[in-house]
């Protein structure tokens, strides 16, 4: 139950460092903030942990660039489409594509009940990512098909990703040296990235409120990963995946108070298929 909590828990930070993202004027500078947020505690700590076991590395490596994609992706579908529609998309995918390969590639089981929880929750996610938001009757633009394919793809590198750390970290004998290392790498070439396509005055050009807030998100992501890592040391790959993405729950409440998207009955019923699941998902 303490990892189920946990996982939860890291689902609501996901959920606040993506609205962090999402709502900033310019997003690809809150990006790379974010990235250097992680970063600049990351390196040092990595330093002082030292590296992963060896075995470790191959999936490392490989997590990195599939984050990095995923950070693109994701910039790409927050620039199309509103948060209440792209942020569950993304995230609710996942978990489905997670407990095809598992059970597929991993030999990974999980009994009829975990069964029932993720698929749920799955379903609920989906609800929560077609229905409310603005419509055109009411004077809203038209949902971008971009948008939904943008998310979509997202939703395929975060499968991406949580495979190769289930596995990676799980070889690496400690989750705090892997996460350390995954996001010592992965930050500062997602800054470098950004700094080569936009140039340096995407940075210099910002107020310290907004650098701050970049800081502070680039914080709480490395906090929530961290944990699901941990959890993934303890848990099914499909059963942590599933639970993660119970912060689209409040990825609904924060679009319908600081982004003004609907919250309508639907997607209050879609939140209880989701903690229905959830309860199934922790069942033994």
């Amino acid at each position: 139950m303490t990892v189920a909590l946990a996982v939860i828990f890291a689902g609501v930070l996901h959920a606040t460092w993506n609205a962090i993202a999402k709502g900033a004027p310019d997003r690809w500078a809150s990006f790379a903030l974010i990235a250097l947020g992680e970063a600049l505690v990351v390196v040092p700590l990595g330093l002082l942990i030292g590296p992963p076991d060896r075995a470790a590395w191959p999936w490392l490596a490989a997590s990195a660039v599939v984050h990095i994609v995923y950070m693109g992706l994701l910039l790409m579908a927050y620039q199309l489409g509103d948060f209440s529609q792209v942020y569950p998309l993304a995230r609710g995918s996942a978990p489905l594509l997670v407990a095809v390969v598992a059970a597929v590639a991993l030999g990974e089981r999980l009994s009829w009940a975990q069964d029932a929880g993720v698929a749920a929750v799955c379903a609920g996610l989906w609800v929560l990512a077609f229905t409310g938001g603005r419509e055109p009757a009411e004077g809203g633009p038209r949902r971008d098909p971009r948008a939904v394919a943008a998310a979509l793809l997202t939703g395929v590198s975060i499968a991406g990703y949580t495979l190769l750390d289930g596995v990676g970290v799980r070889n690496a004998g400690g989750s705090l040296s892997y996460t350390s290392w995954l996001f010592g790498i992965q930050a500062p070439l997602t800054v470098v990235i950004v700094l080569a396509l936009r140039g340096r005055a995407t940075l210099t050009r910002l107020d310290r409120p907004a650098v701050l807030r970049g800081l502070a998100g680039g914080l709480i992501s490395m906090a929530a990963y961290g944990i699901v890592l941990w959890a993934q040391t303890r848990g099914a790959l499909a059963s942590v995946a599933a639970l993660r993405e119970t912060g689209v729950i409040s990825g609904a409440v924060i679009g319908a108070v600081f982004f003004s998207e609907r919250l309508g009955p639907r997607r209050i019923a879609a939140a209880c298929v989701v903690a229905a699941g959830v309860v199934l998902i922790t069942a033994h």
